[in-house]
């Protein structure tokens, strides 16, 4: 309707970014920010609250992580719109963002210009992509769309399923902890996390399901 503004919250847990992103986008004519949360848990709770337009989502947060929380959002029934705003180039953040129920995918480093104008598509109804990203959409697709349905079919979240890969593939929990820049404890928690959701007893066949499910490409 004429004369109201989109109403936008800010999800990041870095707090000179969300200071940032206040301060460009409330110079902008028809947007304003209604809040900030630093973590997925308290934008639930906010959500349910304040019913924002859309949501601002970082991705890589501490505690619940963007994707669950996109997950949680689309959940809720609430009308209330994701857009990913995050530093991940790789379309395997993209594609399990959308099908957690994200309805755009921004890079950090967008200009303003850019990011509003993916705001606006976003609030229209319209799904957007940062240009950066769709260079590498199409032929990345299909591995990743399966997988990331794979994970959210299974319970596993999107941290899990990155260390399910990586050890699949043959790595060490130290070298699966470098990869993904984690400690060998969250490494050990989260792989104790699978075998649990999974019903598996040891790395072997933890190795042979991720393989049958598709998790690790065997012509590699």
């Amino acid at each position: 309707m004429t004369g109201e503004k989109i109403r936008l919250l800010l999800v990041d847990d870095h707090a000179l970014v969300r200071e940032g992103l206040r301060q460009m986008l409330s110079t902008q004519p028809g947007l304003e920010v209604i809040g900030e949360a630093p973590n997925g848990s308290i934008a639930l709770a906010m959500v349910k609250k304040q019913r924002p337009d859309i949501v601002l989502m970082d991705i890589t947060m501490p505690g619940m992580n963007g994707i669950e929380a996109t997950r949680a959002i689309n959940d809720m029934g609430l009308g209330v719109k994701v857009l990913g705003l995050t530093v991940h180039e790789n379309v395997e953040y993209f594609f399990r963002m959308l099908v957690a129920g994200a309805s755009g995918y921004i890079l950090k480093g967008a200009s303003s210009v850019e990011l509003v104008s993916a705001i606006r598509s976003v609030y229209q109804g319209g799904v957007f992509v940062s240009s950066a990203v769709t260079s590498h959409m199409v032929n990345e697709y299909s591995l990743y769309k399966d997988i990331a349905l794979k994970a959210g079919q299974e319970g596993l979240t999107a941290r899990e399923t990155d260390v399910l890969r990586l050890i699949a593939k043959g790595l060490t929990n130290q070298e699966a902890a470098d990869a993904l820049n984690l400690s060998i404890y969250t490494i050990h928690t989260h792989r104790a996390n699978i075998m649990k959701k999974l019903g598996l007893e040891n790395r072997q066949q933890l190795m042979a399901y991720a393989i049958r499910k598709g998790y690790v490409d065997t012509n590699t």
